[in-house]
């Protein structure tokens, strides 16, 4: 009876403490409101383990929402998944002498496969000096090396090709600075590795991530993304073209959603991945990659979130609308839940996640601020009176908006206004973003722009790493793209004054 008792109370005072902690205003501090909604909506946590993060059951279910629509998109397309080893011998991943160049630093490896107690304090553990591996094994930064030894034995002939493989699997790459979602030393993502017969056909699939992407971005997370080309310093270590999506979020920063890489035959000459053509002739195979990760989570977030917590595009929220009844006695919560059991139930069979709140240890207060804090898209609030005029109180998360809502035809209303938000989530990121694409001709004006205003600023460019280097010294801007434009504008580069061949997309990013 004491342990109810106790645990009921501190159910209170840990419902008053949520409650009465306030997120820090974007305005005030963007990157610590960042960080405490991350943890105050339950998404994720810093872990035991430098720079690895916990992704918590709310926060993982919004991943997983995003994982089962991009599988079944890549599926849609005919491609299939697989696993490959989280362990790359160290010399398979120094093959392909670019790709290990470029994540080298960032790499964990396993040198020794054992521990045994210390001999100078048996509580304590040591590595075992006997127990060296022959070959260090690298944690797979990204799986390229595998993968294309892997694809050696199952390729022989054009008969075998094309293979569309992708593979849902964790990574390590060893950063420094890191911060939820963002950037951790261990993330979430998924890699696709195509094999090709031609090179049409592998930058035909290259671009056709890239499109699908895009689409699922605009759709699914209801942001707007710029397609385009990295420049050759910002490419994907070991590829010929890495094609990516650009998103900008609400502090004028860039963020890079997504990358589709063209490897051309780098990896197949480095793994001798050869196949013998319908003519009769031997050739190196054509390849592709392309990932999407857990940062994802970081651009939902920074996208459409505010003051108040998250907003979540209904097309990707866990719960899309929750209900809370109001009342006093177990009588009127009774009349209330078999209403509201039943518009659940309707709502469901019309594909409506919901949620029915009738928690007795947390006031309707407490319940309204935290689903707020987590972004749920639609609210209903049931009491007694609402019961008499068969009405409910409809709360909008994205506007703030409340209204009272018939019974009669709530379902077609709730879908309605399901759609109606997942579109003006879009349309509100789509013009801060086209508010904040801003042509300049001069340096001075770019970098005015880029202290004064941020976002993406379009301007030309010389073609030259030597420039795209000094302009990143200097300002800490990077070419986040260069748009896929049928007609370039040819013009002179912003710093150098050279010809440029079009205008490309500089911007500070995360």
């Amino acid at each position: 009876m004491c342990f109810i008792i106790f645990h009921t109370y501190r159910n209170k005072i840990c419902a008053k403490l949520l409650v009465g902690k306030k997120l820090t205003n974007r305005s005030a501090d963007y990157s610590k409101w960042y960080n405490e909604l991350v943890v105050m909506a339950d998404l994720a946590e810093n872990s035991a383990v430098r720079g690895c993060m916990v992704i918590k059951p709310y926060g993982y279910a919004i991943w997983e929402k995003m994982q089962s629509e991009l599988d079944k998109m890549f599926k849609a397309t005919g491609h299939q998944n697989a696993y490959f080893p989280l362990f790359v011998p160290k010399s398979l991943f120094e093959a392909e002498e670019k790709n290990a160049e470029g994540f080298a630093k960032e790499c964990a490896v396993v040198t020794h496969y054992r521990l045994k107690t210390d001999p100078a304090d048996a509580s304590k553990l040591i590595v075992d000096p006997d127990a060296k591996l022959e070959e260090e094994l690298v944690v797979r930064p990204t799986s390229e090396a595998i993968i294309w030894n892997t694809y050696k034995n199952w390729i022989q002939s054009y008969r075998d090709l094309p293979i569309l493989v992708n593979q849902w699997a964790n990574v390590v790459r060893w950063e420094m600075r890191t911060r939820l979602f963002l950037r951790t030393a261990e993330f979430l993502w998924q890699e696709g590795h195509t094999a090709h017969a031609t090179k049409a056909e592998a930058l035909e699939e290259t671009k056709l991530i890239n499109g699908l992407y895009a689409d699922f971005a605009e759709n699914f997370m209801a942001i707007p993304v710029i397609q385009g080309l990295k420049s050759e310093s910002e490419r994907f270590a070991g590829a010929e073209e890495t094609y990516c999506i650009e998103a900008l979020m609400q502090d004028g920063k860039a963020l890079q959603a997504g990358t589709s890489h063209f490897l051309g035959q780098n990896f197949a000459k480095a793994f001798d991945v050869k196949f013998a053509t319908q003519s009769g002739g031997l050739e190196y195979v054509w390849a592709s990659s392309w990932g999407v990760s857990t940062r994802l989570m970081g651009a939902l977030i920074m996208t459409h979130s505010d003051d108040n917590g998250l907003v979540l595009p209904p097309n990707l929220a866990p719960i899309q609308l929750v209900i809370v009844p109001i009342y006093k006695g177990h009588e009127k919560l009774q009349a209330i839940s078999e209403v509201a059991n039943k518009i659940k139930t309707e709502l469901e069979a019309a594909g409506i996640s919901v949620k029915y709140d009738d928690r007795d240890n947390f006031k309707p207060g407490y319940k309204f601020n935290d689903y707020e804090l987590k972004g749920v898209p639609l609210r209903i609030a049931i009491g007694p009176r609402d019961l008499e005029n068969k009405v409910v109180e409809l709360a909008r998360r994205d506007t703030l908006e409340k209204n009272l809502v018939p019974m009669e035809g709530l379902t077609q209303h709730i879908k309605a206004t399901l759609d109606e938000i997942q579109t003006q989530l879009f349309s509100k990121a789509l013009k801060f973003r086209e508010e904040h694409i801003t042509e300049v001709d001069d340096f001075d004006a770019f970098q005015s722009v880029l202290l004064d205003k941020g976002g993406f600023i379009s301007a030309h460019w010389d073609g030259t790493s030597e420039t795209e280097e000094a302009i990143k010294k200097q300002t800490k801007a990077t070419i986040r793209c260069i748009p896929l434009i049928e007609s370039p504008q040819e013009g002179k580069c912003v710093y150098s004054g050279k010809p440029s061949a079009q205008r490309v997309l500089f911007a500070k990013a995360y």
